[in-house]
């Protein structure tokens, strides 16, 4: 059997123009299928990219390399024009790979801000993501992972899906995080991993440099509305990390609700960590 592998990188750099007052960004490389187009300007000097794949999604076997550079006091802006969707696994070929690198250097803000992860029935896939923040970098960073086709009624039919976060601030680790879930060999439904819940929600809100004070008021904040938001249909928790941020995290039986009620916690820590308010990212359709 002929087994097919796509090898495809993806290299941004977002820079940032004193003279213009705004980034710019700069493709460095691409090669298909991942792509963008171009960038859009950000009422609040950011740049805005799509980050497009132009196969419809990721296939079996496929190997994604993505490196977004943010500038000095650069700010970026960085989704998908839909949900990521993860097809089979090919039989006797490779585990589909992707691998994203984000750097922030001395005073930029990283947004990134995707749709959904949707596994297909019988997909495999690895997601290995390690971000670094200089000093007084920022970052706002989701991820959404739905159970499958909801519309088939396609729950946690998928046989692997493998989830690495490893988060640095000034080249000091601040988060490690590593997720397996083979429905197959370890029920979701289990009290343990997902419960009575379909989706499941991640996201990191961090600035360099802060003094502890302001994040145990945004802590504090945070809290109370997951506790708002909290009910039979969803579960919210925040947690502070080492130093320099915190972690959300939701565990839901509706996606559009998490991503809903994500906008709402981006709010909010944007508000208190830049006296700004969140601008969210245009949609191409």
């Amino acid at each position: 059997m002929t087994v097919y592998r796509v090898n495809s990188c993806l290299n941004l750099q977002f820079n940032y123009s004193a003279e213009a007052n705004k980034t710019d960004l700069h493709i460095v490389s691409q090669t298909p299928p991942l792509r963008v187009v171009r960038a859009f300007e950000v009422a609040d000097r950011a740049a805005l990219a799509h980050l497009h794949n132009v196969s419809g999604g990721v296939l079996g076997g496929d190997h994604l390399e993505v490196a977004v550079t943010v500038g000095p006091q650069a700010r970026a802006q960085v989704t998908t024009p839909g949900a990521t969707r993860i097809y089979r696994h090919r039989p006797g070929g490779p585990v589909a790979l992707q691998s994203n690198r984000f750097t922030v250097e001395a005073g930029g803000l990283l947004e990134y801000l995707p749709d959904p992860l949707i596994p297909f029935a019988q997909a495999q896939y690895r997601q290995v993501t390690q971000i670094d923040l200089a000093d007084g970098a920022g970052l706002f960073w989701w991820e959404v992972v739905a159970p499958g086709r909801e519309a088939r009624e396609e729950l946690f039919a998928y046989d692997r899906l493998e989830l690495a976060v490893d988060l640095r601030a000034r080249q000091r680790p601040i988060a490690l995080e590593r997720l397996k879930i083979e429905p197959r060999r370890q029920p979701p439904a289990s009290i343990a991993r997902f419960g009575p819940y379909r989706y499941g929600a991640t996201f990191y809100i961090c600035r360099v440099g802060l003094p502890e004070k302001t994040w145990l008021e945004l802590e504090a904040t945070l809290r109370e509305l997951a506790q708002t938001f909290t009910s039979p249909e969803a579960m919210w928790a925040v947690n502070a990390l080492v130093s320099d941020g915190l972690v959300v995290r939701a565990l839901s039986c509706a996606g559009q609700e998490v991503s809903a009620q994500l906008l709402e916690f981006w709010r909010l820590a944007k508000e208190k960590l830049y006296g700004e308010a969140i601008i969210p990212p245009r949609k191409l359709y």
